[in-house]
């Protein structure tokens, strides 16, 4: 869904200086303060004024963020113009937030908001313009969700990184904040000012669907320093970063995208395993986070999830944590959230809750209206409100958006995607590629011994903005490295005719190489390494997601964990195949027996080198 081309966004007229003067005039007279020092960081009082002055419905719509498809805020693609009349009732970016004055907008991908990044930074200078524009019109919080790894909303040319568990892998903290410091700035670049990463859960059950790789590891230990690191990184880069998803979303075997996960972790082991990262958030000044859809009886035995539940979120994350950031609800589209309620009571029950801001709901008219009928009615005070409102302006005010809204195309072609960047994106992914069998030294490849390599395997969709497929990019990886490299996908499912052709392949190779993806017992993939096994060929695993892959391949001579199977950490895994990097990850997360899950296969911190 990612257009890297650069035509004409159908928005690239920047504000002019006189118009940017305008529209911020309201907001900057009313935070105008003693000197520039201060002007940068108003107080509450100048905060609450701009609460005082704003209507009711203007105060519902601080606290929504809300999707929009278009990659302009004024003249989106006709396409875009009928998903958002269906989803929305609004033609446009501009339409939306004129009528809802909502207080934020998130970016996708398949929203068509992110094709490149000259696009967006117009996009965003658009909706800023809207909302600035209106009478007692106030900045928009843009957001995304850009995760690195299997989540990210800007591709390339943006630099993209390594998803967290690589990142877990490699241990780094200070390649953690380099991460967050380069990847903030980029987003910044474009106007993106809020970014729901990183990922605080700490992933201890290998069956986890939607978090997985998502998370830094299964110590929870290691994972609250590299939080706090990337928080670091990002913050001080001038973009909001999120620990996400509070009170933690690391053991279930339910997608809460799909389903209404259950926690049964104690209250003792949660404040050991679960909380630790959310409290390094916290103690590193986390700018906002995010609530998961899902129940946790020994915090809250309401049955609610812990994005509806007072306990959890004013009972324990503000008054037991201290936490006084904003508070954002994951997609209030997903099922998890919608399982008990319905959508119209949702935003208010999340409000009630300690919730700051409602996140994408799946009919923003009808959640609006049942937030502004609430406090008509006195189930919501106007009161309860305010204090919302009062967090998401102080973030507004902090990330600069009330002095300077607006972003530079210049900025962008300082800032995104540069040679440095992209180099160090490069050399953190070459720190977290983990050798976990290396039979007979088999291990790196020589380009005499082994001149003419095969790669076959799994490919998957190419994460956003990557290229794609696996196969072919380790191919064209190690081709560039000085081997004759010849890619053939055989998918996620091999049938008997696809392993078939591939084993033929093999015969006339001199190494194969074979990209794996979530591996079962029954996998047609475990056919497929099995049988290339046996043509007597030396055969190289690259476990392209989860490390846990190796444990159903006990006959392969060498495997590789590469956690991703963006172009990044392919190119890295391809450096060490060829020898030019050594293998340097260690396993952030425990592999267990396939014949015996009770039994440790490999321990956390297992990582071979040369």
């Amino acid at each position: 869904m990612h257009d890297t081309g650069t035509g004409n966004t159908g928005n690239t007229a920047q504000p002019s200086r006189r118009t940017l003067l305008a529209a911020t005039a309201g907001v900057t007279a009313a935070l105008a303060a003693a000197g520039p020092a201060r002007a940068a960081a108003p107080d509450d009082s100048r905060l609450r004024a701009l609460v005082s002055r704003m209507t009711l419905e203007e105060k519902v719509g601080q606290l929504f963020v809300m999707r929009v498809y278009g990659h302009s805020a004024t003249a989106p693609d006709q396409a875009d113009i009928d998903a958002n009349l269906k989803e929305i009732g609004v033609r446009t970016a501009a339409e939306l937030v004129a009528k809802y004055r909502v207080g934020g907008i998130i970016y996708f991908a398949w929203a068509h908001n992110t094709r490149e990044p000259h696009q967006i930074a117009d996009l965003s200078n658009g909706i800023q313009k809207a909302s600035l524009e209106l009478p007692r019109g106030l900045p928009v919080l843009i957001s995304t969700d850009q995760e690195h790894g299997i989540v990210a909303r800007v591709g390339r040319p943006a630099t993209l990184f390594p998803g967290a568990m690589a990142v877990g892998a490699g241990g780094s903290r200070s390649d953690a904040r380099t991460l967050g410091r380069i990847a903030g700035a980029e987003l910044r670049a474009m106007g993106i000012r809020q970014d729901y990463s990183p990922v605080a859960d700490v992933n201890v059950n290998p069956a986890n669907p939607v978090i997985g790789v998502r998370s830094f590891g299964a110590d929870p230990r290691a994972v609250s320093a590299l939080v706090a690191a990337e928080v670091a990184g990002y913050q001080g880069s001038g973009v909001a970063a999120t620990a996400k998803h509070f009170p933690g979303h690391g053991d279930t075997n339910v997608d809460s995208h799909t389903g209404f996960p259950t926690i049964t972790h104690s209250r003792e082991l949660w404040e050991r395993l679960d909380a630790p990262p959310f409290r390094a958030a916290i103690a590193a000044g986390i700018d906002s986070i995010m609530t998961a859809h899902l129940m946790v009886p020994a915090l809250d035995d309401s049955g609610d999830p812990a994005t509806l539940s007072r306990p959890i979120l004013t009972g324990i994350l503000r008054e037991r944590l201290g936490y006084d950031g904003v508070v954002v609800t994951d997609s209030l589209g997903m099922e998890g959230v919608r399982t008990k309620y319905g959508d119209d009571r949702v935003p208010v029950l999340a409000l009630k809750a300690g919730v700051d801001q409602l996140l994408n709901p799946p009919d923003l008219d009808l959640a609006w209206n049942a937030v502004l009928t609430a406090v008509r009615e006195g189930e919501l005070t106007e009161a309860r409100l305010d204090a919302s409102i009062l967090r998401v302006l102080r973030l507004k005010s902090k990330l600069g958006l009330f002095r300077s809204p607006y972003v530079g195309q210049g900025g962008v072609d300082r800032t995104v995607g540069t040679r440095a960047h992209l180099a160090a994106a490069d050399r953190i992914a070459e720190r977290t590629t983990t050798l976990l069998v290396n039979e007979g030294r088999l291990l790196p490849l020589s380009r005499r011994r082994h001149p003419k390599v095969l790669v076959v395997g799994a490919d998957p969709a190419s994460p956003s903005g990557t290229t794609g497929p696996p196969t072919g990019v380790l191919a064209g990886a190690l081709g560039a490295l000085g081997f004759t490299a010849t890619a053939l996908s055989t998918g996620t499912a091999p049938s008997a005719a696809t392993i078939a052709k591939a084993v033929a392949a093999a015969r006339d190779a001199d190494a194969v190489v074979v990209a794996t993806y979530n591996v079962t017992a029954s996998s047609g993939q475990k056919a497929l390494v099995e049988q290339l096994v046996a043509t007597g060929r030396p055969v190289v695993a690259v476990a392209v997601r989860n490390p846990y892959d190796v444990a159903q391949l006990p006959s392969v001579p060498a495997c590789l964990a590469a956690y991703s199977w963006t172009d990044v950490e392919l190119r890295a895994a391809a450096r060490v195949i060829a020898g030019r990097v050594k293998p340097r990850g260690k396993l952030p997360v425990a592999v267990q027996r396939a014949d015996d899950p009770e039994q440790v296969l490999y321990p956390i911190g297992y990582g071979l080198s040369y």
